[in-house]
C-alpha cells in the first residue's frame, strides 16, 4: 500500500479546524512520518493509524510546528512495544533541540538518530535537498528505482509461462529471450515533501518529476509580501512548483490561520499547476499515490 495519510494542516499554530502538521506516508511495509507537530500522536488515533507502522521520522527542521510532535509519538511507541529500529533523520544544525525532544521521550525503542548537513541520500530511495528558509530546512524525496513490466501477449509469443516467467525476472534471461524482449520499462514512483521554504533550487529538485508532491501553501498571492518577509511559499508558488517539475497530485497543506477556506488557495494554485491535480488537505485526508506512469506501447 501506498498512501499520504495528512495528521494536521495549519501553520505555526492550530485552529479548531486544523492540528499542526504531521504526515504519515504508507509506502509498501514501511511508514515514514514528517515533520509530527504538537498534537500528532491524537491524530494518529483519529486516522487509526498504529505508532508500530513508523519505520522512519523525517523532520524537515525544528521550528515547534513540525516537530513539538516528537516526545509524544515516541513515548507512543514505547508504550506499544514497538521492537524494530526507528530512524530519525533531522537538520544536523537542530541537534540540540533533537536531543532535548527525544530526551523528553525516555527510553523504550530503538532510535537512531541520523542528523544530515548537506544534499544527497540518507537512507535506501529517499533523499534530502536544502530549502530557503529562516532556518536551516531540508526537504525530502523518496525515489522507487525503475524497473519493467511484463507483456503477457509477448512471453505468451516467447512460449513462455510458469516457473520460466519468475526465472525470468531473476537472471534477466531465459535461452534467448531476453527480460527486455518481453517488457517494457516502468518508471519508478516518485514522493517528494516541500515544507516552510521560499522559492529555490532545492524545491524543483525535489519536485522533478514527482508522482505525489505534497507541498506547503502558507500565504494566498495577493500576501506575497508576507510569504517573501517569512520566507514560505504562495498558493500560485506552489502551484508554479508543481506545473514546472510535471508533477501528477499537488497536495497543499501548512495554511495560515488567517485563510479558514481554502478554496480560493487551491484555486491560485490550480490555475500555475500545469496538468497537476490540485488539492488543499484537510486534517485526516488520505491520499492514494497516483497510478503508475503509462509505460511504452505495448505489443
Amino acid at each position: 500500500m501506498r498512501e499520504l495519510i495528512v495528521l494536521g494542516t495549519a501553520s505555526q499554530v492550530p485552529t479548531r479546524t486544523r492540528n499542526h502538521n504531521g504526515y504519515l506516508l504508507r509506502w509498501d511495509g514501511g511508514g515514514l512520518l514528517f515533520d509530527p507537530g504538537e498534537g500528532t500522536q491524537r491524530q494518529m488515533i483519529h486516522a487509526g493509524v498504529a505508532a508500530s507502522s513508523i519505520t522512519r521520522i523525517c523532520l524537515t527542521h525544528v521550528h515547534g510546528d513540525h516537530c513539538f510532535g516528537l516526545p509524544g509519538v515516541l513515548a507512543r511507541m514505547a508504550v506499544d512495544g514497538v521492537a524494530h529500529p526507528v530512524h530519525l533523520h533531522y537538520p544536523a544544525s537542530g541537534e540540540e533541540v533533537v536531543r532535548a525532544l527525544v530526551g523528553l521521550a525516555g527510553p523504550g525503542i530503538d532510535l537512531r538518530l541520523v542528523p544530515h548537513g548537506a544534499a544527497g541520500e540518507v537512507a535506501d530511495g529517499l533523499t534530502v535537498a536544502p530549502l530557503d528558509h529562516r532556518v536551516e530546512t531540508y526537504g525530502y524525496r523518496l525515489t522507487e528505482p525503475d524497473g519493467r513490466t511484463l507483456v503477457p501477449e509477448r512471453l505468451a509469443a516467447a512460449g513462455l509461462s510458469g516457473p520460466a516467467v519468475g526465472r525470468l525476472q531473476r537472471e534477466g534471461r531465459v535461452g534467448a529471450v531476453r527480460l527486455e524482449d518481453v517488457s517494457v520499462p516502468r518508471p519508478g514512483q516518485r514522493f517528494a515533501l516541500v515544507m516552510d521554504t521560499a522559492p529555490c533550487p532545492g524545491a524543483e529538485e525535489l519536485a522533478a518529476g514527482a508522482d505525489l508532491l505534497v507541498a506547503e501553501c502558507t500565504f494566498a498571492d495577493e500576501d506575497a509580501d508576507l510569504a517573501a518577509a517569512y520566507r514560505h511559499l504562495t498558493a500560485g508558488q506552489a502551484g508554479a512548483l508543481a506545473g514546472r517539475a510535471a508533477a501528477r497530485t499537488l497536495v497543499l497543506t501548512h495554511f495560515s490561520a488567517r485563510y479558514p477556506d481554502t478554496t480560493h488557495l487551491a484555486a491560485q494554485a490550480r490555475a500555475r499547476a500545469g496538468r497537476a491535480r490540485v488539492l488543499a488537505a484537510a486534517d485526516l485526508d488520505r491520499v492514494a499515490l497516483p497510478r503508475r506512469r503509462d509505460t511504452a506501447p505495448r505489443g
